[in-house]
């Protein structure tokens, strides 16, 4: 049977724009694309990955790729890819769970703070809530402190992420018991693949970067209400003391005597916790915000470097921190390893190459070998 090479006026309008030579002449790929076509051949050649390039960059929407005739009236058809939209999330997925748990991590976080001050006689955390239910605001300088620093570390991913139109929800607060801190961070969904290598190293730095600064402000307004007590004196948990934590303490109290120690006040604390979720995130396992960056900067070799630190952490279990354990265990359920992306070529730029050793010193003056011990 006849099938037209050029376009054929005896065709009608519809059958000429299904024609497998019909192309918009305003498309400069589509163009490329017929001057690589080899003769006799009525469909170009172009890979699944290079059609990905072309189109996820539009839209990076998270959608499965399959084949389906786009041309039933012609006897030769084509088979070009296609993608079906996901249905659109719920109000309540979009709004009401972001702001539910946000509202309960509020609470706890509250009852947290209020719980740390609390020097009235009680047997815990619930007998304290029962008596002393007005005592809650005693909790807001550490709750407040807390979530404006989980908030501008997932606000640092959320718009970037916007930036790169990679779809994303608003943060989701995990609430907590209020014997410690009174909540569990925070995450975001991405509701598709980041594609591209750029858009992955900057969502994945945003998010530390942006939380690191805030705990840094922090710092400074909670020492200056903190203070120095003998260690006699002092009791309940210790802290493990950061580099920059150190720094700050020495400036603003000057040599610390091995026999006092220094008391963060709740601003301080939450600013001191702020520092610990930073350097928890920039460890390069897996879907950490450090995966992110190291597979980004280092491409298949960050699975290498995800090998390594593994080992590093369960010897600082076994001599320190048991709670070492739990993240291992929690990259190995997850994964070491990053998923590729579709552009490992691209290079990052030196600006980037900046921010990235930038990362690292965030992440070596954050990091507590031994974060908690009781004394």
């Amino acid at each position: 049977m006849e099938h037209p090479s050029q376009e054929d006026p005896r065709l009608p309008d519809d059958r000429r724009l299904n024609s497998p030579d019909a192309r918009p002449p305003s498309d400069p790929s589509l163009s490329n694309d017929l001057e690589d076509t080899p003769p006799g051949s009525l469909i170009p050649p172009i890979s699944k990955e290079d059609a990905l390039r072309q189109r996820m960059p539009i839209n990076p929407h998270q959608l499965p790729w399959v084949s389906k005739a786009s041309q039933e009236e012609v006897d030769i058809p084509r088979y070009p890819l296609y993608r079906e939209p996901l249905p659109p999330p719920s109000t309540f997925s979009d709004w009401g769970l972001p702001l539910l748990l946000f509202g309960l991590t509020v609470f706890t976080t509250l009852w947290a703070g209020a719980y740390q001050v609390n020097t009235k006689l009680v047997t815990g955390a619930w007998d304290f809530l029962t008596k002393y239910p007005d005592s809650l605001v005693n909790g807001l300088p550490f709750a407040a402190t807390l979530l404006g620093i989980l908030v501008t570390h997932e606000m640092g991913h959320y718009i970037l992420s916007r930036i790169h139109r990679v779809p994303a929800s608003f943060p989701l607060f995990i609430p907590g018991p209020p014997q410690f801190i009174g909540t569990f961070g925070a995450v975001i969904r991405m509701r598709s693949p980041i594609m591209q290598r750029r858009a992955l190293f900057d969502i994945g730095v945003a998010g530390p970067i942006a939380g690191f600064f805030a705990a840094v402000l922090a710092l400074i307004i909670g020492l200056s209400f903190s203070y120095v007590i003998p260690k006699e004196h002092a009791f309940g948990l210790q802290l493990g003391e950061p580099l920059l934590l150190q720094g700050f303490a020495w400036l603003m109290f000057g040599p610390i005597p091995p026999t006092h120690d220094l008391v963060l006040h709740p601003i301080a604390f939450a600013a001191w916790f702020g520092f610990f979720v930073t350097a928890i995130n920039l460890l390069p396992l897996g879907q950490l915000d450090g995966g992110h960056v190291a597979f980004a900067v280092f491409g298949r070799q960050q699975r290498q470097l995800a090998y390594m630190t593994v080992p590093i952490l369960i010897y600082l279990g076994l001599t320190g921190w048991p709670g070492w354990f739990v993240w291992v265990g929690m990259a190995g359920i997850v994964g070491l390893a990053h998923p590729p992306v579709i552009d490992p070529d691209v290079g990052l730029g030196k600006g980037r190459r900046w921010v990235a050793w930038g990362a690292l010193i965030i992440f070596i003056i954050t990091f507590a070998p031994v974060p908690f011990s009781v004394g």
